[in-house]
């Protein structure tokens, strides 16, 4: 139980991951529920491709770095004052997502924050372990630094699990330090450190700073434990995060792991009929699916399925706000995503889709009980409807594609997502 005067921290988010061995099927699953302030409006956004000259620079959240010369498509739910993601899928089929966690090590000066980290890594890199030797290679550089939130100053050491077509990556950094291990089969990450004595790979000096710091005797203990060296509990108690972790380990347990029972884990409550109402020194008032600001509250998630098959369609399932109260549309990177779905600021806004489920969920929260059984009940029948119309259009695209039309079935996705995203708004209009 916490202490009477703690003060809880922001610290949430989760990913799930699930390899071909685990999901049957050629492709890897990947999940992200991104857990933010409840009122801090996280838009999806598209980044094109780009080549870049030679001596660009670029501006991160807080600092510049050098542009890489080339930089790919890339689909991120961007908190709308930041310039990194929450979570994301580039063209080449590599999704990350990123977790506060809790270290021994403080941070200094402003540097790269985790979802600096995200987009960096989403841009700049083909597969997953071109992924993790971007992230760990900045970290090395630059160092990780600087406030996560607009309204606070609090830097925040950060986790990370990267996906690719075949396989799948989890790292974690203590300023700049890191641990990563290789995914076997499934994993899920939280805000936890969860790289024990398993790791594949350290940074230089990992082992000699947590001797230096009093935090690990020597080796001969056994083999280092990055977790048992670098984790700190002091801020933020176990029952934040480790409930949440073994929920979601349950949930990929359960059976074959599929898009829409990623969706359901992404949703999920431990079954209470109000998650407000469970009383915060319980594990399970910090549910996969949070509302207890303000340690957090989810405000995007995102479904991706990573086909082996060049030829087949990577996708996503994006939602904007709580997944609880919303609906996961397919989003496709290799089309054009509907401009509307990145409005939105720091204040509340009609014309951005995010803000008007941030409304939806003010209302609901006034009778959960009853408004949000219905509002479930109206985006279930939505969101099968469009599953079965798009599984159509998809068909169709992975045709054109193998014919070598890869154009015209971009154009074909393109307008499905305008038609999906309408239908999505009209529904959450008429919900309001």
């Amino acid at each position: 139980m916490p202490p009477a005067a703690w003060r809880p921290p922001r610290v949430a988010c989760d990913s799930l991951v699930a390899l071909a061995p685990v999901t049957g099927e050629p492709a890897v699953l990947f999940a992200k529920n991104s857990d933010r302030p409840h009122d801090e409006c996280q838009p999806l956004v598209q980044v094109a491709a780009a080549r870049h000259a030679p001596g660009t620079r670029l501006r991160c959240t807080y600092i510049d770095i050098p542009q890489a010369r080339e930089t790919a498509r890339v689909i991120g739910a961007q908190p709308y004052w930041l310039w990194g993601f929450e979570h994301g899928l580039n063209e080449y089929g590599v999704a990350i997502g990123n977790h506060t966690v809790f270290t021994r090590d403080g941070l200094g000066e402003p540097g790269l924050i985790g979802m600096d980290l995200v987009r960096l890594g989403l841009e700049r890199a083909r597969t997953a372990a071109q992924a993790a030797e971007v992230i760990t290679g900045l970290i090395e550089q630059h160092g990780q630094g600087g406030s996560g939130y607009a309204d606070k100053d609090w830097p925040y050491n950060n986790s990370f699990l990267i996906a690719d077509r075949t396989g799948a990556l989890r790292l974690e950094a203590s300023d700049r330090r890191w641990a990563l291990r290789r995914v076997a089969r499934a994993d899920s990450a939280s805000n936890h450190l969860g790289i024990g004595a398993d790791w594949d790979a350290l940074a230089d000096g990992t082992i000699e700073h947590a001797v230096a710091s009093g935090w690990w005797a020597d080796e001969a203990e056994g083999r280092f434990d990055f977790a048992a060296a670098y984790r700190d509990t002091s801020l933020a108690p176990e029952l934040i995060s480790s409930g949440r972790h073994r929920r979601t380990c349950e949930l990929l347990a359960a059976g074959r792991p599929t898009p829409t029972s990623l969706r359901a884990a992404l949703r999920d409550h431990y079954g209470a009929r109000d998650p407000r109402d469970v009383p915060r020194d319980d594990e399970r008032a910090y549910a996969v699916c949070m509302h207890a600001d303000p340690v957090g509250t989810t405000t995007a998630s995102l479904i991706a399925r990573l086909p082996e098959d060049r030829d087949d369609l990577l996708r996503a399932w994006c939602s904007l706000g709580s997944p609880c109260l919303g609906i996961f549309l397919p989003c496709y990177v290799d089309a054009e995503l509907p401009a509307i779905l990145a409005r939105g600021g720091a204040a509340p806004s009609p014309d951005s889709p995010w803000w008007r489920f941030k409304r939806l969920l003010t209302l609901v929260e006034a009778d959960w009980p009853r408004r949000a059984q219905h509002a479930r009940a109206a985006w279930d029948e939505l969101e099968h409807a469009i599953d079965a119309e798009s599984a159509e259009v998809e068909a169709k695209a992975v045709r054109l594609r193998r014919a070598g039309q890869g154009d015209a079935a971009s154009r074909l996705l393109t307008r499905c997502m305008d038609a999906n995203v309408g239908l999505m708004l009209a529904r959450l209009e008429k919900l309001i």
